[in-house]
């Protein structure tokens, strides 16, 4: 699927203020081209592949999709934010990617980007806003998949279960 994507300027991505407005975050340029909006065509085949997969047929995930979820808290705007924020990033670190590793994000039908797992660790609290966004990344394989859920949680399932950690909330584990 990755190769049959195309891809719109980030001038035309409705959500470029998230990253190109000094008043949220402003990245590099080097950081800001490992990131990549889809056109609505290629953002719309990536809906339809969660949609026909059945991924979110359950909130977090379609039940035994995958053999472990985890989930974590997402900090608001309240206590330390950059406590928070480096808690949320060591949680996401420890799943496990390589951050080279090529992954789809999904927020709507129409809206979607590719970018490294690097990038979204460091900069998941530009690529989700708590409330307002429910953001599925995940690549092709589905062999996992994080939903960045608007009730201020991430749940992470994969079918590679990670050891225990005292930071992480086991959601679901089947017998």
């Amino acid at each position: 699927m990755l190769s049959e994507l195309t891809y719109r300027s980030f001038d035309e991505f409705p959500l470029k203020w998230r990253f190109t407005d000094p008043k949220h975050v402003l990245l590099s340029d080097e950081h800001l081209a490992q990131v990549r909006p889809l056109d609505e065509k290629s953002s719309r085949k990536l809906w339809s592949f969660i949609l026909e997969s059945n991924l979110h047929a359950s909130d977090p995930f379609l039940e035994d999709f995958f053999q472990s979820v985890e989930s974590i808290s997402i900090p608001n705007s309240t206590g330390d934010y950059a406590e928070e924020d480096s808690r949320v990033r060591k949680w996401l670190y420890r799943c496990a990617l390589p951050f080279d590793k090529r992954v789809l994000l999904s927020w709507q039908p129409e809206l979607a980007v590719e970018t490294t797992w690097k990038m979204l660790v460091k900069y998941w609290s530009d690529f989700y806003y708590p409330v307002s966004d429910d953001l599925t990344v995940f690549d092709e394989s589905l062999q996992w998949a994080l939903l960045f859920h608007h009730n201020e949680k991430v749940f992470f399932g994969t079918n590679s279960p990670r050891s225990e950690d005292t930071e992480q909330v086991v959601a679901h584990q089947p017998a």
